[in-house]
């Protein structure tokens, strides 16, 4: 297999350099390196495809053509075979399914059939495509069940999710500190590898250049790069309160600290909702010291806002959204009357994942995860994916509360900040849909995958087998 994966690669590289660019060559000689190191060990595949979803999301090949496959669904099908190969071919070992397997299947499924359903069995190739790659998203769930089997693995994987948040956080931030200008010239010249290279490339308040703006990151728009830094941050508020914090106390804090300002910085009430709703679930279960910094940060922006004026614009935002005066949320208010009335028409199965609905008085697209499923997927998807997400509480809660009981600290606060996490991603769901969007699959792979992650660390005991001296020498 792998003699055939490097005359594969040869032959494409020698074409590329033939009839295209020399630096072509070089790429393919990359592209051939990075697949034998992730035919050796799934520990290489796990860590792109952690990176790629993290920080260059929406990177694809530097060509066109009709469909053209981005970094993430690339690394995330490379992986996908490297592990259902290994298992055709090493008969001792097994296909991991996990309780949650079953269920995400049937949830595909349904996914599956409402898209053929709303399409009338011809969707069109770029919807095809999309879901394509969403559906390959929701699988790395399976992979993180199949490729993560020793606490070894697993801290790296935990690490991984920590690292890959705090890159794309200090990539926003110096983006947000750099003059304007320059910004943009670095997001412009990602444009050989996919990304907008017009239009809204920075992003701002109310899309006004002239007021605030928002940290992206490369992750475009600074809704889902607040989602993804929500999801992540959680687990870093959780590390950074630890009793046995898998980075050094000092990193966990600085990627705790990054996070959360890079959260605060794309300006997405959503988001820091989230955020803050993932640092009270760590406080209320486990961790009540949690509970100052959360006073504290509260009162801080209280005095500064009363006392000096600072954030008034910010405060000001928030006022408004709850208040839904601001345009954005009365945008918001019209999509949810128009998801609603598309329930009411389709409650079951709803319209799929077509651009355009079936009645033309009726647009689709709503900024809300909850709604965006029963409109898409009908309510009958609506309430498998709840059930599943109630599952999964339900299995890892007591795993939790079992790997504390037992003096498993390590594992313990693994479970609960990645419980934290989901707890952050579905509070984010209810203002945005990016969790379950066929466009955005970088989000839909870390939401399954870290559900996948926590299945696995339910039956481990990071007590008994400690990491080795090379693992506790990362970071």
């Amino acid at each position: 297999m792998i003699g055939l994966t490097a005359v594969a690669v040869g032959l494409a590289g020698g074409a590329a350099v033939a009839f295209g660019p020399i630096w072509a060559g070089f790429a393919a000689l990359a592209a051939l390196a990075l697949g034998y190191l992730i035919l050796l060990y799934t520990g290489v595949g796990l860590a792109i495809v952690v990176l790629v979803a993290t920080v260059l999301p929406f990177g694809t090949l530097p060509f066109k053509a009709v469909i053209t496959p981005n970094f993430l669904e690339l690394s995330l099908l490379s992986l996908l075979a490297v592990w259902l190969l290994r298992l055709l071919t090493h008969p001792d070992d097994s296909l991991e399914l996990t309780r949650l397997g079953l269920p995400l299947i049937g949830f595909l499924g349904i996914t599956l059939f409402s898209l053929i359903l709303g399409s009338n069995a011809s969707p069109d190739s770029l919807t095809l495509h999309n879901y394509f790659k969403f559906v390959l998203a929701a699988l790395f769930f399976f992979s993180m069940a199949n490729c993560v089997r020793t606490p070894a693995q697993a801290r790296l994987a935990l690490r991984l999710l920590l690292i890959g948040g705090g890159v794309a956080a200090l990539i926003g931030l110096v983006l947000f500190v750099l003059p304007d200008q320059l910004a943009l010239q670095i997001l412009v010249a990602l444009g050989r590898i996919g990304y907008p290279t017009s239009g809204r490339v920075l992003r701002y308040v109310a899309d006004d250049p002239s007021g605030v703006e928002r940290a992206i990151g490369f992750a475009v728009d600074p809704n889902s790069f607040g989602g993804m830094l929500a999801l992540i941050g959680a687990f870093a508020i959780t590390q950074a309160v630890a009793e046995r914090p898998l980075l050094a106390r000092g990193w966990a804090y600085a990627l705790a600290g990054s996070l959360a300002l890079a959260t605060f910085l794309t300006q997405s009430r959503g988001a820091l909702g989230g955020l803050v709703v993932g640092a009270l679930y760590v406080a209320a279960l486990r961790y009540r010291r949690l509970w100052w910094p959360v006073i504290g940060a509260a009162a801080l922006v209280l005095t500064l806002f009363l006392g000096f004026g600072i954030g008034a614009s910010f405060v000001t935002r928030v006022a408004e959204g709850v208040q839904f005066r601001d345009q954005a949320n009365q945008m918001r208010l019209d999509e949810y009357q128009n998801a609603i009335e598309i329930i009411r028409r389709y409650p079951v199965f709803g319209i799929g994942f077509g651009s355009s609905g079936p009645d033309i008085d009726l647009g689709v697209g709503v900024s809300s995860i909850y709604l965006a499923l029963a409109e898409r997927v009908g309510l009958v998807g609506l309430l498998w994916f709840i059930g599943v997400i109630a599952a999964f509480f339900a299995r890892s809660l007591p795993a939790m509360r079992a790997a504390f009981a037992q003096h498993d600290d390590e594992r313990g606060a693994a479970l609960l900040g990645l419980q934290a996490a989901i707890a952050a991603a579905l509070a984010v769901g209810l203002l945005d849909h990016y969790f379950f969007n066929i466009e955005f699959s970088h989000m839909v792979a870390l939401f399954w995958g870290v559900i996948g992650l926590a299945l696995v660390l339910e039956a481990m005991c990071f007590a008994e087998q400690p990491a080795t001296a090379a693992m506790e020498r990362v970071l």
